[in-house]
């Protein structure tokens, strides 16, 4: 193939350089493919030529898809794209898709879904051997695009219907377990604190009907395992306030929290970042963990065992996923491969921030 687009531009071809140029089609190849080959004076013509009609060289994909394979991975994430490196989690998951990739020898193409326009542009054009779709909202119109390129592709943590691979945890099985062993140390008065509950975050108390409808798989699962754990032990619904990932949102949800119920003894957290924040923020108000609050998270991040206290957590394993969801898009498939589920262990790890509630608390 010998041409080049943008989302917003016609494709401009090489013959049409060659055209404007005045020159041949195989002297514009050479120009981009074995500049050695031309006069220094001609290339600059060509080289004019090409930019003043937004030309940026022969496509790659023609040799590529002649070769059969890219060796490339696209992923594709829910968050901007720094926070690829900004989320302790995010960055453990990447670093077990690069070991893959890299075991492989394959390389790694970033994509964010904040901007579906862009995100869909990336989708479409992307020279890669398959996605990974990391977290992405239902009814993502990405995840449909994805389907079209006949590509294969892994959906992390959310479902895409049958005959699709996915790797996974049991959310639900964590979050109950989480839940379950406040109730087993005393705690009778909860706050449970999500981060987005859709993709725009709106910071508040979150209602049933927000909670089960969530278009995130993971929040409904997590918030329904902690309210069958507190339903189990014959407690009437607790408090969800959805905080969003950031301090600001999290502060926001202690002051509500603790000013609409000050009976809360513990906070049960849907990731580990939350749960740092508002053990940061209870510092802040002078109010000590776990002699005044416990506080469990859930992902298992390495600053929660740095932490002081260490954090109480569901460690899943992230750098797992990343390693798992590549060897199912690189590896060998069997006959007849697609709709492989690879669910991956989770454990209860228990730190210095939750203790039973101390004499005189609520009960």
């Amino acid at each position: 193939m010998g041409e080049s687009s943008t989302p917003h531009n016609k494709t401009v071809k090489l013959a049409d350089v060659a055209r404007a140029a005045g020159v041949s089609q195989g002297t514009v190849s050479n120009v981009f493919n074995r500049p050695g080959l031309v006069s220094e004076q001609l290339r600059e013509r060509v080289e004019e030529a090409a930019r003043s009609l937004g030309y940026r060289g022969p496509d790659p994909r023609g040799r590529l898809l002649r070769a059969g394979r890219v060796n490339a991975i696209g992923v594709v994430t829910i968050g901007p794209l720094n926070g690829f490196f900004d989320d302790q989690y995010t960055r453990l998951f990447l670093s077990g898709v690069a070991r893959a990739c890299e075991a492989r020898g394959a390389g790694i193409s970033l994509v964010s879904a904040t901007d579906d326009e862009i995100a869909a542009w990336n989708i479409r054009t992307a020279l890669v051997d398959g996605f990974i779709l990391n977290c992405l909202n239902e009814g993502n119109t990405l995840v449909e695009l994805a389907k079209k390129r006949g590509l294969p592709f892994v959906a992390v943590d959310f479902p895409v219907g049958p005959g699709f691979d996915v790797v996974r945890i049991d959310d639900y099985r964590g979050a109950r377990q989480a839940a379950q062993h406040l109730v087993d140390l005393g705690h009778r008065h909860f706050a449970v604190f999500t981060f987005e509950t859709e993709k725009e975050v709106r910071v508040g108390f979150v209602d049933d009907v927000r909670a089960v409808r969530s278009s995130f798989e993971v929040v409904r699962r997590r918030l329904s395992g902690y309210r069958d754990a507190f339903r189990a032990a014959g407690l009437p619904p607790q408090p969800v306030f959805e905080t969003g990932s950031e301090y600001d949102g999290v502060c926001t949800g202690v002051d509500a929290v603790l000013a609409a119920n000050p009976d809360t003894t513990a906070f049960v957290c849907t990731s580990d970042r939350v749960a740092l924040h508002v053990m940061t923020y209870l510092r802040s108000l002078g109010r000590k963990v776990p002699d005044d609050f416990s506080v469990v998270g859930f992902d298992g991040i390495e600053e929660a065992a740095s932490f002081s206290p260490s954090l109480t957590t569901i460690r899943q394993p992230g750098i797992g996923k990343g390693e798992a969801a590549v060897e199912l898009i690189l590896g060998d498939k069997p006959d007849g491969a697609g709709g492989r589920v690879v669910e991956l262990p989770i454990e209860l790890v228990v730190g210095e921030s939750t203790a039973p509630p101390r004499k005189g608390q609520a009960a």
